[in-house]
């Protein structure tokens, strides 16, 4: 008897763990602390508590994840509920799933001590940006707040280089600069800036980062599971700042600066609390927003852009 105890004993030891669920999640951009909670459900073995293996992936094209996601080739993708919105209208099968920061980063950015001291300013001066569409109908909205016209301005695409654009003082103010990093990004280089947030300048407010997958063969519970670690690796990044930082930015030397540090701690605050939860109304909003702004012919109901998985 004793010899068979030994032997079921053993057998149990020797026996594989149980497999996990795999999940390819692609980011919006290469790693940075936009990611935090990901990175640390990560490192913290949130996700593999809750029996996954996540893989996550950094795109080499940032247009590339919500199509990777619509056409199945990732479960999840990080995405940017205003381009959501136009992506739905053109088709692509996708649904939020689930919010990573929940406020916006994108600011109208100008030199401190420049000559734009208000929005008003602006007129008759140049202003860089990235990516056309939601961010001419974003600038539209702040300008005419400020009884500023988009014909009033000259815009000046400068790809990616936003703040050295306007370090250079080849344009005078840049839109789709993010609050976290740009502003940080100018303070190492010893130039002062200074940003108008467009969500109190007539801008609805809206989610930053988003989780994006394919509503018809999306794993609803396997997303479950993956916000459920998401929110627990954000309630420690909340607890604790500083360990946090320390575990984020282990995970690689490229991570390890003053901008990345100075950016996890002015992004703390905009982790979505509840991943999960959905605010029905700030879709709707938004929604509306793009159809005044002429990007979207008509409104779409709520359900087709955005689900709350804890409701279904």
């Amino acid at each position: 008897m004793k010899y068979l105890t030994i032997v079921a004993a053993m057998t149990l030891a020797a026996s594989p763990v149980a497999a996990q669920d795999k999940m390819t999640l692609v980011l919006d951009w290469f790693i940075n602390p936009d990611h935090g909670p990901i990175i640390i459900a990560q490192e913290n073995g949130y996700f593999a508590d809750q029996g996954l293996e996540v893989d996550v992936i950094a795109p080499a094209d940032p247009a590339d994840p919500p199509k990777m996601a619509a056409a199945g080739r990732a479960d999840l993708a990080v995405s940017y509920q205003p381009q959501l919105h136009l992506q739905v209208a053109e088709g692509l099968p996708l649904t939020r799933v689930g919010t990573l920061v929940a406020t916006p980063l994108n600011c109208l950015l100008t030199l401190a001590d420049g000559p734009v001291q208000s929005i008003a300013d602006l007129k008759g001066r140049k202003i860089g940006f990235s990516v056309a569409g939601v961010e001419e109908a974003l600038l539209t909205a702040v300008l005419a707040k400020h009884d500023v016209a988009l014909d009033d301005v000259e815009l000046v695409n400068v790809n990616w280089s936003l703040s050295p654009a306007l370090m250079s003082e080849q344009v005078d103010a840049v839109i789709g600069a993010f609050r976290n990093f740009e502003l940080n990004q100018m303070e190492i280089e010893g130039i002062e800036g200074r940003c108008f947030y467009i969500e109190e300048e007539g801008v609805p407010a809206y989610d930053e980062l988003i989780y994006v997958a394919n509503p018809e063969t999306m794993d609803r519970d396997q997303i479950r599971r993956f916000l459920a670690a998401t929110e627990l690796a954000t309630q420690f990044i909340v607890n604790h700042p500083q360990e946090s930082w320390e575990i984020f930015a282990g995970t690689s030397l490229e991570l390890q600066d003053e901008l990345n540090e100075k950016a996890w701690a002015d992004t703390i605050t905009r982790f979505a609390l509840r991943p999960e939860a959905l605010d029905e109304g700030r879709y709707a909003r938004f929604e509306a927003f793009l159809v005044e702004a002429g990007l979207l012919q008509e409104a779409r109901p709520v359900s087709e852009l955005a689900v709350d998985l804890g409701q279904q």
